[in-house]
Parts: C-alpha cells; structure tokens; sequence
C-alpha cells in the first residue's frame, strides 16, 4: 500500500546531513559538556558552536539562545518567566493559540499570578484585529502578549513586525510562537521587535526533543528549570548535545535553500486545493489562502456534512494517507479544535489538515486526491 504523508506541522522526517552530524556526536563526543576535563570541553564546543550558528542565523547575539526540549517547553518558559520578571498582571492572547500557550496563561490565572486575561478580536479566518489589540493595551496596565506568527492547524500568519510595533509603542512585552515557521521564513531579531521568539527542531527536518528560546537582551528573566548551571543558569539539566547540533544542523540547510523550498512546497500547496476544489463537491477552505497571508505549508480543508465524519481521518489512514484533524497536541481530545471553534467553523463538518514538506510529490498527491474522493463519496451518500 502507498503511504503518504502530510502532517509535516505535526512533525517532520529527519534531514539525513541532520542524521549524519547527529551520529557523528552520539558515536565520536559522550563527555559531559558541564565537565572540565578534554572529553567535557570538547562537547561544550559542540553546544556553543551550534548556539553561534543559531544565533548568526537569527541576527542575535549568542547570549540570547537558550536550548529547551522544544517548543512547548519554550512558550512556558518565555510566558511564566517574562511574566514574573516584570511582575505583569495582564496578558493578552487569542482564542487560537497553541494549547502551549492558552493553557500556561489560563493556569497563570487561575493561580492568581495574573488578574486579568483578554483575547484580542480575530476574524472568520483567525486573522488578529490589530486595532483591537492597540485598544486593549491602551486601556489596561503594562501587558504581555502572546501571539503566534502562524497558526497550527490554519496557516494564517500574524504581521509579527506590526505587533511588536504596537506592542514597543505600549511598552509591552512580546512573545511570538514561531514553532510552525521557524526554518520557515526568514526572523531577524533585530527587525521584530520580539522579546521572545521559540523553536522546535522537529518542525523542519531536525530531532524531536530539542528546541530553543530567544530572549531579546534588553530584558532579564529568572530560570524556569533549576537544579544545575547548564544554559548559563537558565535551564538546569544536561544538555541534549545531539538533538542540540541536530537542531543548529536543520536551520542552516532550512535558511540555504529556504527559497526554492518555498516555492515548491507552494506549488504542491495550490495544486492539492486546485484539485480539491475541482474535483469534491462541497469543500471549503479554513484560515487564509492568500499565499502572503497563509503558511504555505498548511492547508485546512472542511468536507460536507457526512455519516461517520469521525471516521474520516480513520478512512484516510487505513488509504495510508497520514493527515490531520486539528493540532496533533490535541489527539484523543473529544472536544473538538479550540482553532475551529474560535473562528466560527461549522461543527458539523469535518476538516483535514493537510501539511506538506519538501519530500512531498505531486504523484503524492495525486493519490490522495484520488483517496478522499472515494472515501467522500461513500460516506455523502451512505
């Protein structure tokens, strides 16, 4: 049976140069990187050089990188640690954040560490209300914001040089999730205005279990982990070495040929809505689709109301056709997507994500196609 997959936003396939350098640290370089002898200082060298590598990439200084298990160790750290730093007591946020994020600040509130969570006004295809997000911070104290560049399970992209305008202009801090574009398109720290930025290796081709934090220098955060001086005392724990030099390994080959990826992954983006849209009655499109609007490596897709619509994700995988129903973080979930939900998505319609990647082919996708109308047609007019 044919497998295909697109649920690259979920996770990637590995890089082999990101194999390779990996296997050349787990087989060549086991010392402690905290250890002062040889075999220590040679592994330090490893975690420093792909911190210098991270940060030349973003236009940072190396001191503002700080390695985590990924992304969502990333927000918790950029969120509780940026908030009581600053002793803020107001966060604003959307209703179609990662759950990373929705759910650090909703427990920050249930805690009584913040008094007050807004959400700033999106529209029917989760862009940001701007003008609102200007108001909520005129009208309350000095706030964080946490907004992320593209949405998960949509696509759609936030202006990240307009909110950390507006956020600069109401002395804000800024927290950007960029885990979905990171590797993606080009963030230059010095141009974003960000306080913080986060990475997940597994989003472009690197290892699960390794991600980073950039924390804009101007602002002073205590550690969320302690228990040892690793990160410069910031994150106590060892050091993943290889998921570390996988991770600096995948945003260098992702930035040399960001371009062309960009291209192609965009080709297979439209043809498959293209396709979709020509050949299955009834579909729409969820989040935006205009290409300088839309991550262009997400398409959400909603299918008419049908009989065992739960079983669609099903169908398609027994097809070997691996997709999505919503965030991957929220399998098992019988709720249903927070994402859909907050912008107006009609419940009784099932949507796949479709995420796409380098690997992808247009054959590819020329059997999916293929596979959802057969399965589309057998569930409408069951």
């Amino acid at each position: 049976m044919q497998r295909v997959y697109l649920d690259n936003a979920a996770t990637t396939p590995l890089d082999k140069e990101v194999i390779a350098e990996m296997t050349n640290v787990m087989e060549n370089f086991f010392g402690n990187p905290s250890a002062i002898h040889a075999l220590g200082r040679e592994v330090r060298t490893l975690v420093e050089k792909a911190r210098k590598t991270v940060s030349g990439i973003l236009n940072a200084a190396p001191s503002e990188i700080f390695f985590t298990s990924g992304g969502t160790e990333a927000d918790n750290m950029a969120i509780r640690c940026g908030i009581a730093a600053y002793g803020i007591r107001h966060a604003i946020t959307s209703k179609i954040e990662h759950h990373a994020v929705e759910q650090t600040l909703h427990n920050l509130l249930r805690d009584g560490v913040i008094d007050k969570l807004s959400f700033v006004g999106i529209d029917e295809k989760g862009n940001v209300d701007y003008d609102h997000l200007e108001e909520l911070l005129r009208e309350n104290e000095r706030s964080f914001v946490s907004l992320m560049h593209a949405n998960n399970e949509l696509g759609t992209l936030t202006d990240m040089e307009r909110v950390g305008a507006i956020c600069e202009a109401y002395h804000a801090i800024y927290h950007a999730d960029t885990v979905q574009t990171m590797g993606h398109y080009v963030h230059d720290v010095k141009k974003l205005k960000a306080h913080f930025l986060v990475c997940a290796a597994h989003k472009l081709h690197g290892p699960k279990g390794a991600g980073f934090l950039y924390v804009n220098s101007k602002i002073k955060i205590p550690p969320m982990i302690y228990g040892g001086a690793q990160e410069r005392n910031m994150r106590g724990g060892t050091e993943n070495v290889y998921g570390i030099v996988g991770l600096a390994k995948a945003l260098q080959i992702a930035y040399a040929d960001m371009e062309r990826h960009q291209q192609y992954i965009q080709s297979l983006k439209d043809y498959l809505k293209n396709r979709l849209e020509t050949e299955v009655p009834g579909v729409t499109f969820n989040g935006e689709t205009d290409p300088d609007k839309s991550l262009y490596t997400v398409l959400n897709v909603s299918f008419p109301e049908m009989e065992m619509a739960d079983m669609l994700l099903f169908n398609l995988d027994i097809n070997g056709i691996c997709a999505s129903g919503g965030s991957a973080c929220s399998s098992g979930s019988n709720i249903g997507s927070h994402v859909l939900s907050g912008i107006g998505a009609d419940p009784n319609r099932p949507s796949v994500r479709f995420s796409f990647s380098k690997y992808n082919t247009r054959e590819e996708l020329d059997y999916v196609v293929e596979k959802v109308k057969q399965v589309v047609q057998q569930n409408v007019n069951a």
